[in-house]
């Protein structure tokens, strides 16, 4: 990775943040898949720590919460005593997603399990990014509850938004999904507005993130071997997200409209973090 100069570095990322694979990357660029792997975790870390520093006081109103699956190494079934110890992490994998509703900014995020521990630490740190009161809608996960209560105490409006299910139709393929057949919302802290008691935003953002990288793809042999590397794709591409992509109903990017950069960012630009000082 030191050998790369600044423009083939942006090649990769270029590629990366499009959507392509480790391997594609490596066939796209010429680059060696050791460095290009390597670039990506010093990159992704770097992404991840300039965020956490810039995504404070943030006058956010209106948070929708949401969770995200995949898998590290191999599917939870298939994951043995000896794999667990060997890889550190192996199995199920969640990304705990926040995102202001207005400016479509991606506020807060985690990757880790979906149990009280991770919920907390999640909750906590959107808590601590937002400068007033807000509304927050999360979905039926009750992990929510204490957690919520826990870091913001009673300064927040907070409703959770319950989807209900049918059952699929016979003539539907094995995976089409259930279809919703209503919602249920729920006022449990507060004085949430009824009509912005939403997921709609954040459940978008998930599906956004799994055609923007191809480790989030279902159904296909695609996925993180390392969780130290999905972390780092995470980040960077909420970098690339946040600061880098116009969003197409803003016509800036979510970053610019919620007052945290007063410019695009190029791909060069995110690489240049490499080479900043941490604080």
């Amino acid at each position: 990775m030191n050998k790369l100069n600044g423009a083939k570095r942006s090649q990769v990322v270029a590629a990366l943040v499009e959507g392509n694979s480790i391997r594609s990357t490596v066939r796209m660029t010429g680059v060696a898949k050791n460095t290009v792997v390597k670039l990506l975790v010093a990159l992704g870390t770097a992404c991840e720590r300039y965020q956490r520093e810039t995504l404070v006081g943030l006058r956010s109103r209106r948070i929708q919460c949401d969770e995200i699956w995949s898998f590290v190494y191999a599917k939870e079934k298939n994951v043995t005593p000896e794999m667990a110890v060997k890889q550190g992490w192996a199995g199920d994998v969640w990304t705990w997603t926040a995102m202001d509703a207005e400016s479509k900014l991606m506020v807060s995020w985690l990757v880790g399990a979906r149990d009280g521990g991770y919920a907390h630490a999640f909750v906590e740190d959107l808590a601590f990014r937002l400068a007033h009161r807000a509304q927050l809608t999360t979905d039926g996960n009750k992990l929510y509850v204490e957690t919520v209560e826990g870091a913001f105490g009673m300064d927040v409006d907070y409703a959770m938004l319950v989807k209900l299910y049918g059952a699929a139709e016979e003539t539907e393929r094995t995976y089409s999904p259930m279809k919703c057949i209503g919602c249920r919302k729920t006022a449990i802290m507060g004085n949430p507005d009824p009509k912005h008691i939403s997921t709609s935003y954040v459940e978008r953002q998930n599906l956004t993130m799994r055609m923007s990288m191809r480790r989030f793809t279902r159904l296909t042999n695609a996925f993180s071997k390392k969780l130290e590397n999905h972390e780092a794709a995470v980040a960077l591409y909420f970098m690339w997200y946040n600061f880098g992509r116009i969003h197409m109903t803003l016509r800036v990017t979510p970053a610019m409209e919620a007052g945290v950069s007063d410019h695009v960012w190029t791909v060069a630009e995110i690489v240049a973090l490499l080479d900043r000082p941490s604080n």
